[in-house]
C-alpha cells in the first residue's frame, strides 16, 4: 500500500465539515492501530481504549458493534498497513458546550506501515530528554485525545535522525512517557512502568507488556519513576502499537544502556504471543 485511504463514517472520502468540534477544540479521541495480514491487532484492546475515553469525555452513546465490524472491514483492505481511527463528537455550533444530540463523526485512514531503517529493535535506540514538560490533568490521563500539542512541542526540539525517541516528564520532574510511546525499565528483575494518574496516554502495548509480564511470572510494578531511577536502571525500553518493543541503547546526556535479558524475553514473548482481536468485550 502506498497511498493513504481515507474514510468518514464508514464511507470513502476526505471531507469532513469545517463545524466539527474536533476541528474547534480537540474534542475527540483516537487510536493507531497496526494491521497484519488484514487484521487489527489488539482490537479489543483498541476498543476498550476507545470506550474508556469516551466515558471520561462524556460522548453520546456509540454503536460498538458498528465500530467494530467496520474497523474489521477497513483493515481488510489492506494486509499490513496502519489505520488511524478518530471520533469526532461531531458538528457544533460556537461554544464549549457540546450539544447531548450531536452524532459522533468517525475519521478512519489506512496508512502504509512505517520504515524504520536501522533496526531499532533488535538494535535498540538513542533518545533525549525533552524539555517540554507535561501538564497535569487527571481527567485527560490515560485516555488518547486529539489534543497532541505538547507532542508535537517536544518532538519539534531536535532534528537528528539517530535520536528516535524523546522522553517526557511532568512538572514535578518525573518521567511519565515518550513522545510517541510508553517506557519501561528494569531494576533488578523487577519491571517497572510510570504510573499515569496525572498525565500521560495509557498505551495498548504498555497493557499488552504488563500482561505479558504477569504470564511470565515477572515481577511487574506501576509506579512514579524518576530521572534518578532510570540512571540506576539496568536496562530501559520504549514501546508502542505499532513498533512493538525497543531496547533503549542511550540516553542523551544521562548514560548508556545494554540491551539486557528481560527486554529481549520480552520482545520474544512478545512476537510469540496472541491476542484476542475479534473479542466481544462490547457484548458484557
Amino acid at each position: 500500500m502506498n497511498e493513504v485511504q481515507y474514510f468518514i463514517n464508514g464511507q470513502a472520502g476526505d471531507r469532513v465539515s469545517a463545524a466539527e468540534r474536533a476541528l474547534h477544540y480537540g474534542d475527540g479521541l483516537f487510536e493507531t492501530i497496526r494491521v497484519r495480514g488484514g487484521e487489527p491487532e489488539y482490537l479489543a484492546r483498541h476498543m476498550q481504549r476507545l470506550n474508556s475515553g469516551c466515558e471520561q469525555l462524556q460522548f453520546p452513546p456509540l454503536d460498538w458493534a458498528l465500530v467494530r465490524e467496520e474497523l474489521l472491514e477497513l483493515a481488510a483492505l489492506g494486509q499490513d498497513t496502519v489505520l488511524k481511527y478518530i471520533l469526532s463528537r461531531g458538528v457544533g455550533g460556537r461554544g464549549y458546550r457540546p450539544a447531548a444530540d450531536r452524532d459522533v463523526t468517525r475519521i478512519a485512514s489506512l496508512h502504509p506501515l512505517p520504515h524504520w531503517p536501522a533496526g531499532p529493535q533488535q538494535h535498540g535506540v538513542r533518545t533525549r530528554i525533552c524539555s517540554t514538560r507535561l501538564a497535569a490533568q487527571p481527567l485527560l490521563a490515560g485516555i488518547k485525545h486529539l489534543n497532541r500539542l505538547e507532542q508535537v512541542l517536544a518532538r519539534a526540539e531536535w532534528d537528528d535522525d539517530g535520536i528516535a525517541e524523546g522522553l517526557m516528564l511532568d512538572q514535578q520532574e518525573r518521567l511519565i512517557e515518550g513522545t510517541m510511546s510508553n517506557l519501561f525499565i528494569v531494576n533488578g528483575r523487577e519491571l517497572l512502568t510510570p504510573e499515569l494518574s496525572g498525565c500521560g496516554v495509557a498505551g495498548v502495548m504498555r497493557s499488552v507488556i504488563l500482561d505479558l509480564a504477569v504470564s511470565l511470572g515477572l515481577p511487574v510494578r506501576v509506579a512514579p519513576v524518576t530521572l534518578d531511577d532510570v540512571r540506576s536502571a539496568g536496562e530501559l525500553f520504549v514501546c508502542n502499537s505499532l513498533a512493538g518493543i525497543w531496547p533503549v541503547v542511550s540516553i542523551e546526556s544521562v548514560r548508556e544502556f545494554s540491551i539486557g535479558r528481560m527486554t529481549r524475553q520480552l520482545q520474544v514473548a512478545l512476537e510469540a504471543g496472541e491476542d484476542d482481536n475479534r473479542g466481544n468485550w462490547y457484548r458484557t
